[in-house]
């Protein structure tokens, strides 16, 4: 080792403390006190195409290791649906989760923090113990734009018990056609009760200041909320024959005056991102769609948040997908979507990209608007000030006040289409002190059937062990008095019903879960045994058929058979909203917010069509009086 006399050490220190950049190095960016337009354009500048192409990539958990955060800048991680950190994960677990993929991003030159993304479309629906709240499809029949804030409010928290500050809702898709199998996703075929749930929007964010700028993303920084993001843009509800991700065939008349209007009340009210549909608008896919992306969204509705696609929609732009992947970058990323929702194979993203912009065939001002975009939601939603999350949301978790609240949109969601065999002889309200009395049906015990597709899994699970929830057979036995017997028998047999004399039935029939296309349907028809079960147990006894379905389904066929008709749609965790209705302790209010068809020959048929025959209207829902008299 070499030897160095006192004063020549000396100097080499100080020139060592002179050049060595410091943490105290003041930067504009990280300052929260700065205008956001200088905070962006600061750190801006600073910044390397490598760094700015990284912004733009989503990636799924499973590949998401602090590693690549650091090595490859990237910009956001999602959970898919089913994506969790183990099975039956606590808060706990799920926030360590994100914070140690945060960590990743924050040890970058630059420290700029990811936004974690999950699919939380009713409640935070892949979390065990959630809670998990109707459907859009019931919420549409509330008519209660109110009570959707609060269930945004609701959600907003309890995803930030998990550590995820962003949320792929609402869908505010008007569904034209029930054979969709993400009908149940809409609230509405009319665009005007999907417009006044875009309440959900400042439930999950907060509000939006009067001073705002229009068109700019708001989140409150106040703890429990979220980023919020409008979805499918635009004109995924009105495929021909309801087939998911299919073309969507209308004038651009049309288009604007069913399909946009909600994207116009969510720009109002500050949503922070857009996602784009996989569908088509009369032949050209959405997520290659320049004019209506770029042109429209972005600069005639001023949108100033980001555009994300959907999960490998650039892939989906040839036929068959990813046939083409440097065309798909291309035309995606020049469409205008700002952050590409990869999810797996991202470094292939990222070369073609980067050889893209080199070469000038996507030019530079594209990937810097995109930028741009994806920092100013960070910086609005207080990202930079607040990246790694605590513990201390965590008892929000599937808490009694969000399960009431469910239990309350379950309630007024649920639609009674008949009630009696003649107007002066209501069959409901339901007596709570009986001899004996049955339910039945394959939906009556499954918690999984109750809750649908985007529950715990993408598809949605049926059965009882999926997460924490009260099915509506055990409701029913809450409900009713002590000295009563329920019977609980799946799918009796006529003689079964005969033999033993029940005062009354409760038939629960209705769908199996499912998401997306694996939902489409052409002859929409309750699930087997379930017509069956109708048929023995409502030939014998007075019963009330509960449907559990995601959208109106096939039933004139059993109609004169029933006494009472309830639709129910997916009512999430807390079945006793059911009872709490059927039993009288609250009348029923809901209406049909989609037209109920009498044969699916009918379809697409919507309220205001010249041949409008259907056979419960949009709008209908009879009413009933809560009775304290048992």
């Amino acid at each position: 080792m070499a030897r160095f006399s006192i004063p020549m050490m000396g100097f080499l220190l100080l020139c060592i403390i002179l050049l060595a950049p410091t943490e105290a190095a003041y930067l504009k960016y990280k300052d929260p006190k700065q205008p956001l337009n200088v905070r962006i354009r600061d750190l801006m500048k600073r910044m390397t195409l490598e760094e700015k192409i990284g912004q733009m990539v989503q990636i799924e958990r499973s590949v998401a290791t602090p590693d690549a955060m650091n090595k490859y800048f990237i910009g956001s991680v999602l959970s898919g649906g089913g994506s969790v950190p183990a099975p039956k994960a606590s808060a706990e677990a799920w926030v360590n989760l994100v914070n140690g993929i945060q960590k990743g991003s924050l040890s970058t030159r630059l420290g700029i923090p990811m936004i974690y993304g999950i699919d939380a479309v009713h409640g935070n629906n892949n979390v065990y113990n959630a809670t998990i709240f109707p459907h859009n499809v019931g919420l549409g029949a509330t008519r209660d734009p109110k009570l959707v804030k609060k269930i945004g409010e609701a959600t907003a928290l309890e995803v930030r018990a998990t550590g995820i500050p962003y949320v792929f809702a609402p869908c505010i898709a008007v569904c034209r056609d029930p054979r969709w199998g993400r009908c149940y996703e809409s609230y509405s075929e009319d665009h005007k009760i999907v417009q006044a749930m875009t309440e959900l929007i400042p439930g999950l964010q907060g509000d939006m200041p009067p001073s705002a700028q229009k068109g700019a993303p708001f989140v409150s920084t106040a703890k429990g909320k979220v980023a919020a993001c409008a979805k499918h843009y635009v004109g995924d509800g009105g495929t021909t024959k309801g087939i998911n991700e299919n073309n969507t065939v209308i004038d651009l008349n049309g288009l604007l005056s069913i399909h946009m209007p909600a994207y116009f009340d969510s720009i109002l009210k500050g949503v922070a991102t857009v996602m784009v549909s996989y569908s088509s608008w009369n032949g050209k896919k959405m997520h290659a769609n320049q004019e209506l992306v770029t042109g429209f969204l972005k600069n005639k509705l001023r949108f100033r948040g980001f555009v994300i696609s959907d999960w490998e929609g650039i892939d989906r732009l040839t036929s068959p997908p990813k046939a083409n992947y440097s065309y798909s970058v291309q035309a995606g990323v020049s469409a205008g979507i700002d952050m590409i929702m990869v999810p797996y194979n991202f470094t292939e993203f990222i070369d073609d990209l980067t050889y893209q912009v080199k070469n000038n065939i996507i030019p530079m001002g594209r990937i810097d608007d995109a930028v741009k975009r994806i920092l100013r939601v960070k910086f609005v939603m207080g990202l930079f000030e607040e990246p790694l999350a605590d513990l201390s949301l965590v008892n929000e978790l599937g808490k009694k006040e969000h399960r009431e609240l469910a239990r309350e949109a379950v309630r007024k969601s649920l639609v009674l289409l008949k009630n009696g065999k003649s107007v002066d002889k209501p069959s409901l309200p339901l007596p709570k002190k009986a001899g004996k009395i049955l339910v039945a049906g394959g939906h009556a015990d499954n918690l999984g059937n109750q809750c649908g597709g985007w529950t715990i899994t993408w598809q949605g699970l049926g059965g009882n062990d999926l997460t924490v929830g009260t099915t509506i057979l055990n409701a029913v036995k809450s409900a009713v008095d002590p000295t009563t017997q329920v019977v609980y028998n799946q799918d009796p047999d006529a003689n079964f019903v005969k033999s033993n004399k029940f005062d009354y039935a409760v038939v629960v029939v209705g769908e199996p879960p499912y998401a997306e296309t694996f939902g489409d349907s052409l002859n929409l028809t309750i699930s087997e045994p379930g017509p069956s079960t109708i048929a023995n147990v409502c030939g014998a006894v007075k019963c009330v058929v509960v449907v559990i379905s995601g959208r109106p389904v096939v039933i004139q066929p059993y109609l004169a058979k029933v006494d009472a008709l309830v639709a129910a749609w997916l009512p999430g965790t807390e079945g006793q909203g059911v009872t709490d209705v059927l039993f009288g302790d609250y009348g029923f209010t809901g209406k049909l917010a989609h037209t109920w068809f009498k044969t699916v020959d009918q379809l697409p048929m919507n309220v205001g069509d010249q041949h409008y025959d259907p056979l419960f209207p949009f709008g209908f829902g009879l009413t009933t009086k809560p009775t304290k008299s048992y």
